[in-house]
């Protein structure tokens, strides 16, 4: 699957598939990581393939999450703003 592919295949996904989806990579990280530190992992890069993945997911939770509030609120900010003023 190219990049693009994945990076689609994540944005299209909701908050709660995202959640197991950061749960399954920081699962296979710690896996990656104990193979390494006992000399069995042989192909190196698949560990930081899966970093990337994982702030990648990261990334689009606090976006979305940063954009949630954001957009419900804003008006009732403005509001007390105004009164303060």
């Amino acid at each position: 699957m190219k990049l693009t592919d994945s990076r689609k295949a994540l944005a299209g996904k909701n908050a709660t598939e995202l959640q197991t989806e950061l749960e399954a990579l920081l699962k296979e990280q710690f896996g990656l990581r104990m193979q390494a530190a006992t000399q069995q992992l042989t192909n190196t890069s698949k560990l930081n393939d899966v970093r990337r993945g994982i702030a990648r997911v990261r990334t689009l939770l606090r976006q979305r999450a940063a954009a949630a509030p954001a957009s419900g609120s804003a008006g009732k900010a403005k509001g007390k703003q105004g009164a303060r003023a």
